[in-house]
């Protein structure tokens, strides 16, 4: 039997990434975003709970990437769309990163991720609050 996990967040880009970039997909220079709104829409799922941020996504979904927390060093938060949703860059101790991108309601799951990382690293440096 295995250990339960907590889901605190489970869901995919926040709409407003794919609104706004399919109004600027109007014009030719905009037509690469609006492209990866729409791949990100289908296909990216984002997955954080107690124990793990796990995030699928790529072509038909078909990638999946978890992180445990013990494993993150650092925590980048960046807002979009008037704040209403941000990206953020996880970097692991090896040195890998992992973007989350267009992510719902980006400031409280943050302040969720970083609780989780300062019970698992008491005293880490990289992450700041």
């Amino acid at each position: 039997m295995g250990i339960r996990e907590e889901v605190y967040f489970e869901g995919g880009p926040h709409i407003g990434d794919l609104i706004l970039s399919t109004l600027i997909g109007f014009t030719v220079v905009g037509l690469p975003l609006t492209i990866g709104a729409i791949v990100r829409a289908l296909w990216l799922r984002f997955r954080i709970t107690d124990r793990r941020i796990s995030v699928t996504g790529g072509w038909m979904g078909r990638e999946r990437t978890d992180i445990i927390y013990s494993e993150i060093v650092k925590v980048v938060k960046v807002p979009r769309g008037i704040g209403m949703w941000g990206d953020m860059v996880v970097t692991m101790r090896n040195g890998s990163r992992l973007e989350l991108r267009a992510i719902p309601r980006f400031r409280e799951v943050y302040d969720y991720i970083y609780e989780r990382i300062a019970a698992k690293n008491p005293g880490m440096v990289g992450v700041e609050k």
